[in-house]
């Protein structure tokens, strides 16, 4: 007698069939030499590329590149607030966040969804309390991030990325951001900086049995290194609070080793500016002094 199939019924719960690929199953955050698969520490962070300056069309940009993990930003205005409303002495801040339709390991939709949405947000909330807001009234600050590559930590370097760029446009900033995830797995290992296999993902991940226990999760926070102070923190999954304030001084560690590409980074956009300044005005200086003669 055949089996009707209409009967038979389907499983309760599906998963992604990228959650079977081989780069997934059986996936060690460790090696047998206690190294990562890129050869790293635990508290290791990856080679870091920053310039400023690269978007000749936009007042300030900014372009990061942690090995395979690539982030551009572009900065525009402060320009008049379009919509009719009352005057405030606070400027307002407007950050996009994307990534590219070929950044991920899945094909990106042109449309943002909810978790770009949510980065977005974070990152235009972290900026905030570091931008002078005061000294554009009425006015607006538009920031676009989009993600080229994302190999893990994209919230982290786009947080870099948006304040360089910020203070490459030449708008005045309390301090820079500098942005640094972790990856906590028990109580003991916290990798730093990591990767898209490393990265923490949803309980239901059939590679990710352990996570259904406290003390899993991941940690993104954005540092002012000159103030000392945290301005955004973002943390998923379940972390006791003694793991969890050991999470955020990790953290604040990578971002001190990190501010020094920042710091260097600004130094030389700097430098580029007034030699290019300079040469303007000699060229002006040349042309008048013929037009003289």
């Amino acid at each position: 007698m055949p089996i009707d199939s209409k009967r038979i019924p389907g499983p309760e719960e599906t998963f992604s069939p990228d959650l079977y690929s081989k780069t997934t199953i059986k996936k060690k955050l460790l090696q047998e030499n206690g190294q990562r698969s890129d050869g790293r520490t635990l508290e290791e962070i990856r080679p870091i590329f920053l310039k400023a300056g690269v978007v000749s069309q936009a007042r300030g940009s900014a372009y990061i590149e942690a090995r395979n993990t690539k982030v551009i930003c572009a900065v525009y205005g402060p320009h008049e607030v379009q919509r009719r409303e009352g005057f405030s002495m606070q400027g307002t801040l407007r950050c996009e966040f994307k990534y590219a339709t070929f950044a991920c390991h899945s094909r990106r939709q042109h449309q943002k969804d909810n978790e770009e949405k949510q980065l977005g947000l974070v990152i235009q909330q972290a900026l905030q309390p570091a931008i002078c807001l005061h000294k554009f009234p009425k006015s607006q600050l538009d920031i676009f991030v989009t993600v080229l590559q994302n190999d893990g930590s994209a919230l982290s370097a786009a947080l870099t990325c948006a304040s360089v760029a910020v203070a490459d446009a030449g708008i005045e900033m309390y301090d820079v951001i500098v942005g640094c995830a972790l990856r906590q797995a028990g109580v003991e290992t916290s990798v730093l900086d990591p990767t898209t296999s490393e990265e923490f993902r949803s309980r239901l991940d059939p590679d990710e049995t352990v996570n259904t226990a406290v003390n899993h999760g991941s940690v993104t926070v954005a540092y002012l290194p000159s103030l000392n102070q945290l301005s955004a923190v973002q943390q998923t999954g379940e972390l006791d609070h003694e793991v969890a304030v050991q999470c955020l001084k990790k953290c604040i560690e990578g971002c001190v080793g990190m501010f020094p590409v920042v710091n260097q980074c600004l130094t030389r956009a700097v430098k580029r500016k007034s030699q290019k300044a300079k040469q303007m005005a000699e060229k002006q200086q040349t042309t008048s002094m013929d037009e003289s003669t």
